[in-house]
Formats: C-alpha cells, sequence, structure tokens
C-alpha cells in the first residue's frame, strides 16, 4: 500500500510510477476524491462528537424548559452523530479499497517498458557447444524418463495435465537442491522455517497477491488460499508486530510446495516441468530498514548466484523492466539459465525489494534511531525450486542419456558422479 501521505503531497510521483508501468492513471484520481471525502467525513463526525459531548455536560447543568430542549437536541444529535459515523467508516473503507489497487511505486533505476525490455546486467559462464561436443542434445523430460526420474503420463493420471511424479534420482536431485539452500542460507544467518501453504484471505492480500491475480487456488470453506510461494506465509509472519531491528535484517529461508493455477498460460511450456501447478521450492525472505533495502536487494541476489553457479550452470542476470515487476515489486532482478534444447535463458530465480509495500498492508514496523515506529522493507529471493532440474538435466547431460552430477549435489545423491539410465 502506498504512503496515504506521500498520495495526498505528491500524487504526480505515483502517476509517474504508474505510466511506467504501462498502467492508467485515473485511480490516483479516484483515490484522491476518495482521501477528501474520507477526512472531510471525519472532520464532520468529530465536530459532532464534540458538540455532543458539550452537550452532555450542559444537559447535566440545565433545567426546566432549558433542560427539555436540550434533551431533544442530544436525540437528534445522537442520531446525526451515528449517521456521520457511518460516512466516515464508508468513506474510510472505499478509499482502503481504491488504495489497496494501486501497485507499489517503481525505482528510477529499473528500466521502463514491458516484458522484452529488461536489461542484461551480467552473463556467467558459457552454454555448451552439443555440435562440437557430436552429439544433439535431449530435452529434460526425455533424460528424466530416460533415468527414471520424471513420470508426466501417471502424473496426469491421477491429477490432471501439468502435474508430475519425481522420483528415484528425480526426487533425490530436488531434495539434495533444496537441502543444499537450506544448508547455505543456514550459514548464512537466515531462520529456516517450513511454512503454511494455506493462508488466510488478509495475508494473501497482504503480499499483493490478490491484486490483479487470477492465478491462485482459493478454498470455500473457510476461506483460505493455497500459496503459490512461501513469501507470502514469511511475509505474514510479523504481521501487526513492531520489530527489533537493530542488530539487522531479519532472515528467513522458508521451505514450502508451492501451488499456482497457471491461468493465461494455455499452450505454454506444456512438455515437462517448466510450467506446472505444483512444485518444491526454498525462498529466502528479509525484513529490513527501507534505508538498507537496496543494499539488502543485492545480497539477495549473490546469494542466489552463489547457489546457480553451485548447479554449474550458464546464466545471466536481468534488471526486470517496469511493466513486468508484478504488484508488490518497487524493482526485480531475475537469474535466467541456459536451457540448451530451447536455445535460450529461462528463468530459475527472482528477488524483488517491495519497499514498505507489504509492510504498510500488513501492518509491520520498527523502531527507527528516534525511537518513532516506520514501516519496515521487505525482500523476497528464491535459492532452489523444482523448475531448476530442467537446466540441471540439461546441461550436464551426456550423450549416452546419463546425467552428470553437479560436485555440490553429490553428497545428497550418495556421492554419485553420474545418473544412468534406467532398464523400463
Amino acid at each position: 500500500m502506498i504512503d496515504a501521505k506521500l498520495l495526498r503531497e505528491n500524487p504526480d510521483v505515483v502517476r509517474a510510477a504508474l505510466t511506467k508501468r504501462g498502467e492508467s492513471t485515473d485511480l490516483v484520481d479516484q483515490i484522491l476524491v476518495a482521501d477528501s471525502e474520507r477526512r472531510s467525513s471525519i472532520s464532520a463526525f468529530e465536530a459532532l462528537r464534540a458538540e455532543q459531548k458539550g452537550l452532555g455536560k450542559q444537559v447535566a447543568q440545565a433545567k426546566g424548559d432549558e433542560r427539555a430542549a436540550l434533551l431533544e437536541r442530544t436525540k437528534t444529535l445522537a442520531a446525526e452523530v451515528k449517521a456521520n459515523e457511518a460516512a466516515a467508516n464508508e468513506a474510510g473503507n472505499r478509499f482502503d479499497e481504491l488504495a489497496r489497487d494501486l501497485p507499489n511505486l517503481v525505482s528510477d533505476d529499473a528500466p521502463v517498458g514491458g516484458e522484452d525490455d529488461f536489461v542484461v546486467v551480467e552473463e556467467v559462464g558459457k552454454p555448451r557447444d552439443f555440435a562440437a561436443e557430436g552429439f544433439e542434445p535431449r530435452d529434460h523430460l526425455e533424460l528424466g524418463e530416460l533415468l527414471g526420474a520424471i513420470d508426466m503420463e501417471r502424473g496426469a493420471k491421477i491429477s490432471g495435465s501439468r502435474f508430475y511424479f519425481l522420483k528415484g534420482a528425480g526426487m533425490l536431485l530436488q531434495l539434495g537442491m533444496l537441502q543444499l539452500a537450506i544448508q547455505q542460507a543456514v550459514e548464512n544467518g537466515f531462520t529456516p522455517m517450513i511454512t503454511p501453504t494455506l493462508v488466510k484471505p488478509e495475508v494473501m492480500g497482504g503480499t499483493g497477491y490478490l491484486s490483479a491475480h487470477d492465478d491462485v487456488y482459493r478454498l470455500e470453506d473457510p476461506e483460505l488460499y493455497l500459496t503459490g510461494t512461501s513469501e507470502v506465509a514469511l511475509a505474514g509472519y510479523h504481521m501487526d508486530e513492531i520489530l527489533d531491528l537493530s542488530d539487522g535484517p531479519k532472515r528467513y529461508a522458508g521451505w514450502s510446495s508451492c501451488y499456482r493455477k497457471e491461468a493465461g498460460s494455455h499452450g505454454k511450456d506444456t512438455r515437462g516441468i517448466i510450467r506446472v501447478h505444483q512444485f518444491d521450492k526454498v525462498e529466502m525472505f528479509s525484513y529490513c530498514s527501507l534505508e538498507e533495502a537496496a543494499d539488502e536487494h543485492q545480497r539477495l541476489l549473490g546469494w542466489e548466484k552463489e547457489m546457480l553457479d553451485k548447479m554449474e550452470l550458464a546464466y545471466r542476470v536481468i534488471d526486470t523492466a517496469t511493466g513486468d515487476l508484478g504488484v508488490s515489486a518497487y524493482r526485480k532482478f531475475d537469474c535466467e539459465a541456459w536451457v540448451p534444447t530451447q536455445g535460450r535463458y529461462r528463468e530459475l530465480t527472482s528477488t524483488s525489494n517491495c519497499t514498505d509495500f507489504q509492510a504498510r498492508r500488513l501492518n509491520i514496523r520498527h523502531r527507527d534511531a528516534d525511537g518513532k515506529t516506520q514501516p519496515v522493507a521487505t525482500l523476497n529471493g528464491t535459492l532452489a525450486t523444482t523448475r531448476w532440474i530442467v537446466a540441471i538435466l540439461e546441461t550436464h547431460q551426456l550423450a549416452d542419456g546419463s546425467v552428470r552430477v553437479p560436485n555440490a549435489l553429490r553428497p545428497f545423491l550418495g556421492g554419485r558422479e553420474v545418473l544412468e539410465p534406467v532398464a523400463r
């Protein structure tokens, strides 16, 4: 949620951010009107309440006809107070509803444009030249089937399209990757967490995932939402609290299954496990002061790169354009790994600086140096997820369909250096 004072005093800043996102600025005008109505309604209510209190003292001292007249005015005033209180509440609710539809501001350093207008920050490693090695690479699904690691057919049989089984080496590969991510996170001061995957509407909405999102699964009784990332539960963990950040950021690493409808992805990535309804992920989440948020963002990106280096992948880092940031992000960096059979980079990690946007909605604050409470900044970043298996299998495959295991993962797979095809 955007600071109401900023909206009131510098609406052009908000309009400029919406323009950079490629969105209409009409909402700003609607919010300003609602804010004006809210403030005038509150002023009218408070004036009547003050009169009501003063009238009570007069009634206590009055006698005869004067007392009768004051009592009659008291009845009328009580109705007016009730009506104005209702009007003030209605105006306040309308302001809150409109303000919650407003996305976060955007960084002046973020590239302006749509999905394809990102800026490449750096490229790490070189894609393998399979032609020079003398064989045509197999895609991750063919490799997964040869290794007895992925079973899409039976996943679809029991759950429908975009579901799968990871089994054997596939299950161990994912488990090892997630364990390695948690190990790295703990070494860097994160508290490891296994988080709920069902959350209340106020938590889902507080993170921004109910704004212009049709990608979430909802349960009706009781009303709960399946999370598409443990970011949601970790953001809600300190809801309505004042944090002590005197020792620096609070950092959590959440391990959870994640669920997404993949609405709007009809016909996209229908083969394999790139775009699925359920996957597992380790997510970094950080609470810090606004002043430290930009530096913390770079630290999260550094930890993502460290994990990708352990997977021995060729990847690039992109600075995401303003029109592709999502509702909560002020700035976002993605790490995209090279997928040989697609001949392009695909997103494996994302790290977002959400500034105080989520914290204002969830009422999470800290005390500054002067002892005043201020909203915290929240940041998140992927440290490992199921999709990584795609790049790992394709990058490290051998001509016979076997796959070399990255050094860092070998202890988690019983020391195996190579995953061999299995008999069907």
